[in-house]
């Protein structure tokens, strides 16, 4: 099959502090030739074509080879400034690329940045009709969805307003409206959906997976990962301006939260930790965090969490441990022990062992947590560790639509059942 992207060999330079203006034809004609007697000045001055600033200069995305099937939905996830809003921007043939090229087989419609083509002094209707057009739609075309178009946006009783006296909520969802009704082959978003309410960002999801699943071809960059797992077929990670990995959703998720934690590495030594609380027998030697089999201070919610902690004493005791879960700000959200479970109580004493704890389901939402340890034989707790180990719960699609609550809700996730009757 053949694809509906093709990008090949994709680079973009900036120079640093430069603005960049579109003049018209004879400047762009000017400015081309001025352009080519300052390279051939150079070239002769330099002997090997090297421009003296190149330092001044800046790679937005350098050497992007990429094929994009019909029907696929490519997530795009990045730190900010990673080239992302500048790749949809060249796809969107909004700027021109420095290297390599670009073949697109369709139709193309893009949201990029709040109101692109609006024009601040026209109605709300005026601006459906403009933008539209920009976007290749004929006028017979705008007529038939015209209503379609201001519903989906609910600005029904501002539509003969001109736009300057929108807010960006409403902007943005006026651009959408437009963009997603277009019907292309290739629909481009970004991060815009940032600005709109959370009912309006679920009514955008929705759109964009109808026209996914209307064999349409969606790039979509979020900073949503639960958006990006719900959505996409394939995610791409840019890293200063270079792909950096494309795979499953979920994978290149997970090695990017992890990338960007700041969080511990998943093992931490307690010998001398500074949080052993005063009056405390140090028995706590390390402490281990792993998913799937693997070490890592960043956990998928809902996966499961088995925790290690490593102990030596110099008489032998049966151990009974507690852990308490923090939020970084250090607000107490649970508590699991084993002298409530008693598990341990028949085990026979020992001086040095480890003791794994293992939670099947992590029901925490997004966020950097803290742990606190505690030791002790069945009559006393006798080594407290405070602030143990931290670590990071990235976002998963557990609800199978894309979103997540509100993190302000609160720290645990929990999934429930409706029913109406």
């Amino acid at each position: 099959m053949k694809p509906i992207i093709r990008i090949q060999g994709l680079g973009k330079r900036y120079k640093i502090g430069e603005r960049v203006r579109y003049g018209n034809l004879r400047e762009s004609i000017t400015n081309s030739l001025t352009g080519t007697m300052k390279a051939l000045r150079t070239l002769g001055r330099n002997g090997n074509g090297r421009s003296a600033d190149e330092d001044s200069h800046i790679w937005a995305l350098k050497n992007v080879d990429l094929d994009v099937m019909p029907g696929e939905v490519l997530g795009v996830i990045g730190r900010n400034g990673a080239g992302k809003s500048t790749l949809l921007k060249i796809l969107s043939r909004i700027t021109e690329p420095t290297t390599g090229r670009v073949d697109l087989y369709g139709r193309v419609g893009s949201l990029l940045e709040v109101g692109t083509g609006f024009h601040p002094e026209l109605t709300g209707r005026e601006n459906v009709y403009l933008n539209a057009a920009i976007l290749g739609m004929r006028r017979s075309e705008i007529q038939r969805k015209f209503d379609e178009i201001v519903a989906f946006a609910d600005i029904e009783k501002f539509i003969d307003t001109p736009v300057k006296h929108y807010s960006s909520g409403m902007y943005v969802r006026l651009a959408f409206a437009v963009a997603a009704h277009l019907e292309p082959e290739i629909l481009l978003v970004d991060e815009v959906l940032a600005v709109g309410d959370v009912a309006f960002q679920k009514k955008c999801l929705g759109k964009i997976d109808e026209v996914a699943r209307g064999g349409r071809t969606v790039i979509f960059v979020s900073h949503s990962m639960a958006s990006i797992e719900s959505l996409c077929d394939h995610c791409l990670l840019l890293n200063g301006g270079v792909v950096q990995a494309i795979d499953e959703p979920i994978r290149i998720i997970s090695a990017y939260l992890r990338s960007q934690s700041p969080t511990d590495s998943g093992v931490k030594g307690l010998v001398s930790h500074p949080g052993r609380r005063a009056g405390s027998i140090a028995t706590m030697t390390a402490v281990e965090l792993s998913c799937g089999g693997e070490t890592t201070g960043v956990i998928r919610m809902g996966s499961k969490l088995s925790i290690a902690i490593t102990f030596c004493a110099s008489q032998a005791f049966r151990p009974v441990p507690g852990i308490s879960f923090k939020t970084a700000h250090g607000t107490p959200v649970f508590n699991v022990s084993d002298r409530f479970a008693r598990q341990l109580h028949c085990c026979r004493p020992v001086t040095r062992g480890t003791i794994v704890c293992e939670i099947e389901t992590l029901a925490l939402m997004p966020g950097t947590y803290v742990l606190d340890l505690w030791l002790g034989d069945p009559t006393h707790d006798f080594d407290i560790i405070f602030d143990a180990i931290s670590f990071e719960v990235t976002p998963a699609d557990l609800l199978g639509t894309g979103h997540l609550p509100p993190s302000s809700l609160g720290p645990v996730f929990c999934r429930a059942n409706w029913l109406l009757s």
